[in-house]
């Protein structure tokens, strides 16, 4: 089998890949097809998620990360009229079964799209790592958690859990792509280890869509 080959593209990592997950390529038809999950079980074809217009996808380790909870807690403030501005989709793919998706959706307040890919076929083969890579990820501005009480509270929320599980292989790492319209590959980044997501604004800034103040905090109104 040959070697993957490393490119290096304007907005692209340069990180292996199979051929046709690379921006500047299309996305190959074949992984296009693969069949995500919605919340009721109904499988999707991955590549209907963005047929029509640009969208953000961001995929996620495991539902119990609280990294990846505080994350989507984040892509939650974004307004849906930001996106609806810019003709943009933001969604989340995890890798858990669909039966926690919902409960996974009120705990962070998300409401926008969102899919789980259960094999983590799709996750292959856009090559996303599996492991930890050691490399320094910088501070941020999404994760509120140190790593104790972050991991204490995943923990809390895996034993509570009507189902024990881990909600997905916490071995797997995520990733963020801009796709579409069609099988337009513009963006992506492979994350190498839990703490390397990309921030959220600098997505933002590349589908032209509003930058959002997640520092904000509500007012204390003294009476």
């Amino acid at each position: 089998m040959a070697a993957p080959i490393t490119r290096q593209v304007s907005g692209c990592a340069a990180t292996p890949a199979p051929a046709g997950s690379e921006c500047g390529q299309p996305l190959a038809d074949a992984v296009a097809a693969l069949p995500v999950l919605d919340a009721a079980g109904k499988p999707v074809p991955f590549g209907a998620l963005f047929r029509e217009r640009r969208a953000v996808v961001v995929f996620v380790r495991h539902f119990l990360c609280y990294i990846c909870k505080e994350y989507v807690e984040d892509l939650a403030k974004i307004p849906r009229s930001f996106l609806q501005e810019a003709n943009v989709t933001l969604i989340v793919i995890g890798q858990a079964s669909y039966h926690h998706i919902e409960p996974f959706c009120k705990l962070t307040g998300y409401s926008h799209e969102i899919y789980v890919d259960p094999e983590r076929e799709i996750y292959k083969r856009l090559g996303m790592k599996r492991g930890e890579e050691i490399a320094s990820s910088g501070q941020s501005p999404h994760i509120k958690s140190n790593l104790l009480w972050g991991s204490l509270r995943s923990l809390w929320r895996a034993v509570n859990s009507p189902l024990f599980d881990f909600q997905g292989d916490p071995t797997q790492q995520g990733g963020t792509l801009i796709l579409g319209p069609g099988n337009n590959i513009h963006f992506i980044h492979r994350d190498k280890n839990r703490l390397d997501h990309k921030p959220i604004n600098s997505v933002l800034q590349l589908v032209g869509v509003q930058q959002v103040n997640f520092t904000s905090r509500p007012s204390v109104i003294n009476v």
